[in-house]
Parts: C-alpha cells; structure tokens; sequence
C-alpha cells in the first residue's frame, strides 16, 4: 500500500492569459452576493451575445500573430516562389475578408465552442441553447455557408440550413468569470486529425522524432499549408489526448510548463518542437506547391499516460486560421481582438502587384 499523500495536480496549469480583448458591452451581466459571497449574474443575452460576436470576427479576421508568419514568408530568402506566391494570396485574401462581406474561407466551419464557467458564475440554465443562437445568428445575418448536415436515417441527410448544430462543451472550473475558446473548424483540417494507438516503446528521443515526422509527412498539402501542427504524446484516454490535440492546434496551451513532474501535469516539450519544425521545412512540400513553409509552427505536448497505453494524437489548424478567446466578467463581455487590418502586412511594392502573365489554355485539345 502506498504512502504517498494526497496531492492534487491541476491536469493544464498554464500561466496567466496574455491575450488582448476589446470590450463588447458592459450590459447584461451584473454583481449579486449570496451566503456572503459575490456572484456574476449572466443573462442569456450575453451569451448570444458573445457567440455571435466571436463567430462573426473569426469569420472574418484572423489572428496578429498568425497574419505576421504569413508576411514573414515574403521577407525569407529561403523560401520559394511557391511559398511566396501563397502567402502573398492569403493575404490579399485577408485584407478583402476584413472588411466584413467575403469570409476568410468559404469552408466557414463547424461552430466549435469550450466554454469554462466558474463556481460564482449563475445563468438560470439554457447556456448552450443561448450559446448555439448566437451561432445561428452569425450563420444566418452574415450569410455564411451552412456545412452541417442532418441524418434523416442511416443514409439519407438534408442540410440543416443554418449550420447548427454547434459542438458546445462546458466545463465547471473555479472562480467568477466565464471563459470561451470558440473555433470555426473546417472540414479540411478537421480531416487532418489523427489518433495512433502506440506503447511505451516508441518513447525513445530517435524513435519518436522520426516515427512523428512520418505522420507529419502523410498530412499532405489538402488542407491549406501553412499548418499550426499539433502532437499530443499520451493521455489517460484516446478522447483526452484527442481534445488536447485539438486545443493545441488552436494555440489553447501555449503558456504551458515546460517541463514535467511527478504528478503528471501537461508540458510543451520546447526544443521537441523545433527539431521537428525544422523537419517540416526540409520536406520540400512547402506552403502547397513546394517549399519550406509547410508549417508556420509546431505544437508538442506530453501528457501522462497508463502503462500499457501510448496514444499520439496529430493535428492541425489550417491557413483559415479561425480560432478566437471571449470572455465574461463583472465589467461585460470581451473578446479577443483579430486583426482589422491585415493589409498591412502586405509589402507596398506587391500591393499593386499583378499575378503574372495570363496562361493560354486551348480548350479544343483534350
């Protein structure tokens, strides 16, 4: 019988949240106090509220930080014409979507929401119906595409018509905020998820690194290189490693540790990460049509994991980049801010520039 005291180990203890919000309003929530402790009231309406804002701006706009590793492209002399030539489109693709009419893709995605609500946080309930308006109402105002289908039997689907259903996930945490990821998840990358049901002998520094680059390899250039790649090395179960995979993608973990204890918490293993970044960018398939941009960057986390279990996990987020943090607190709701202005990162002598000479096609020949 073990000895060993009780100690319990937050499961993802990151650092404090760096990310910039803008304030949508101040209105719908409001301070009460019970049993001496002050609780976060949060009508319905901030919910709706917040969901359509996030997926509006995600539709949209893309990430500083994201837009800054397309435009770097442009200024490295390693990169190839290719490369250049695709990021130099995503960005005059993003400078005409900022502006609110032309989302980013037209693949807008299935509504993915993870939503984190403390104990001191009250709604009276309905929170994912509240949320999943919020949804429809994006999807139906901005004339987004509607993706989800609805199986009437085993075969037979209609289109839903408004791109509900959403996949709302709520957790209960500690604390008086309310904290969202909210991801518009095309089906491209989301088809780029992997799960490989591994043991303990793949965990060598030789082995694992070569046996990840092969399952990197295999991603192939459909879903819209540049990747944000995610690898997720054991789990206490395939769903847990999965989940992790995927918030990974989204940058969710990025103030992780970076290093393990004995209590099996979450860590980015660092230098993990630019071995196989640096592997990515000699495969030669580049940012579509071959090159080095591949990936802009690669994401490893390593999780504990049952003796006879290994699970790895393998995904991405696109160059539709749609991943956007909101929150609800005593002073309204927030959300992360994107980029507005994502035509700044296009270099004043390509901004006029043209796409080449026109190809001749001759449409008699077969």
């Amino acid at each position: 019988m073990s000895n060993k005291p009780f100690f319990y180990q937050h499961p993802f203890p990151l650092k404090k949240d760096a990310t910039e919000y803008y304030l949508l309003t101040s209105e719908h929530v409001s301070v009460a106090e019970f049993e001496g402790q002050e609780i976060l009231k949060v009508a319905p309406e901030a919910l709706t509220l917040l969901a359509r804002q996030a997926f509006h701006d995600a539709s949209f706009m893309l990430r500083p930080a994201h837009q800054q590793q397309v435009a770097d492209i442009l200024r490295d002399p390693q990169a190839s014409e290719n490369d250049k030539y695709v990021a130099l489109q995503f960005l005059r693709n993003s400078d005409i979507a900022a502006k609110g009419v032309l989302p980013t893709c037209q693949d807008t995605g299935t509504a993915i929401i993870v939503g984190k609500k403390g104990q001191r946080v009250w709604t009276g309930g309905g929170d994912e119906a509240a949320l999943a308006r919020g949804v429809y109402n994006t999807y139906i105002e901005d004339n987004l595409r509607y993706s989800q289908n609805a199986a009437l039997d085993m075969y037979k689907e209609v289109n839903t018509g408004t791109n509900l259903p959403a996949q709302i996930d709520l957790y209960s945490v500690d604390g008086d905020e309310y904290k969202f990821l909210c991801i518009a998840k095309g089906g491209g990358s989301a088809n780029k998820t992997y799960l490989y049901q591994e043991t303990k002998a793949l965990l060598t520094p030789g082995k694992l690194k070569n046996y990840l680059v092969d399952k990197m390899r295999t991603l192939g250039t459909a879903a819209c290189p540049p990747y944000h790649i995610a690898f997720v090395i054991g789990g206490t179960s395939a769903e847990a490693n999965l989940k992790t995979v995927k918030l990974a993608s989204a940058k969710y973990y990025d103030a992780l540790p970076t290093e393990g204890n004995e209590h099996g918490q979450a860590f980015r293993d660092i230098e993990l990460e630019k071995e196989l970044l640096l592997e990515a960018q000699n495969l030669g398939l580049g940012a579509q049509f071959g090159g080095k941009y591949f990936a802009h960057d690669i994401r490893v986390i390593r999780l504990p994991r049952h003796g006879a279990s290994c699970p790895v996990g393998m995904g991405v987020s696109c160059s539709a980049d749609r991943n956007i943090k909101a929150k609800i607190n005593r002073e309204g709701i927030w959300i992360e801010k994107l980029e507005r202005n994502p035509g700044k990162y296009i270099p004043e002598a390509l901004r006029q520039a043209g796409e080449g000479e026109a190809v001749r096609v001759d449409l008699n020949r077969p």
